[in-house]
């Protein structure tokens, strides 16, 4: 699949993987365990799949030289989860390509370091342990690969924040960004009317749903 236009990036970062997901129909999203190791950290771009076989990150090495400048590694790795697949080593030679980031959803390391360089890393985790490099194993580049529920595709869109990380077909990229752009502006214009005495259960609709009792101490009759 053809990525979508590099303007389509900047749009989309501005959006924010939140609204993003919303856009998108509520699909997309990575499990939320897959976060940034600096909250600061944002990354936007195409994405270059890397499948590792658990705890050897041989593959990652060789797609630092295969990706292109921006895009972002979406590294998968079998379920190996505990063990530190990157670190500043690779950090510093994704920097030297140009590359506009991590996604992994195995553990990273040395995130002192990491935390302060200017290249997103969000990972699964934390972890101490090193990995090998294991030449016999079946890998590959630049091929679908899942994580979580989500199947990536080279060239799909990944965008990543605070709040997480949402993947878009590459080829859905343009109507989700217009919807995001209609939501955060439909938002802003609940905020403004919310700041002069309107209700949340009015603009949303949400009144008819009133709880059958706001006694203090009643009994929970809901569902666990």
């Amino acid at each position: 699949m053809t990525p979508a236009p590099r303007g389509s990036y900047e749009r989309a970062s501005r959006l924010g993987a939140a609204t993003l997901h919303e856009a998108a129909g509520r699909r997309g999203a990575l499990p939320a365990s897959i976060k940034p190791v600096n909250n600061a950290m944002r990354l936007c771009g195409p994405a270059f799949t890397v499948h590792c076989p658990a705890f050897s990150n041989l593959q990652i090495h060789h797609a630092l030289y295969h990706a292109q400048p921006g895009d972002i590694l979406v590294v998968h790795v079998s379920g190996g989860v505990e063990a530190g697949y990157w670190g500043d080593i690779l950090n510093e030679a994704a920097l030297a390509r140009g590359l506009g980031g991590l996604v992994i959803d195995g553990g990273v390391r040395d995130t002192a370091g990491l935390s302060t360089m200017d290249f997103p890393v969000f990972s699964n985790g934390v972890c101490i342990q090193g990995t090998g490099k294991d030449y016999e194993a079946v890998a590959w580049l630049q091929a679908a690969v899942r994580i979580g529920e989500v199947v990536i595709r080279p060239g799909d869109l990944v965008m990543g924040d605070r709040d997480g990380v949402v993947v878009l077909p590459a080829g859905d990229v343009e109507a989700v960004i217009a919807a995001g752009e209609a939501r955060e502006a439909d938002e802003a214009d609940k905020i403004a009317r919310i700041r002069q005495g309107a209700r949340t259960l009015d603009l949303y609709g949400f009144a008819k749903g009133a709880p059958t009792s706001v006694t203090p101490g009643a009994p929970f009759r809901g569902r666990a």
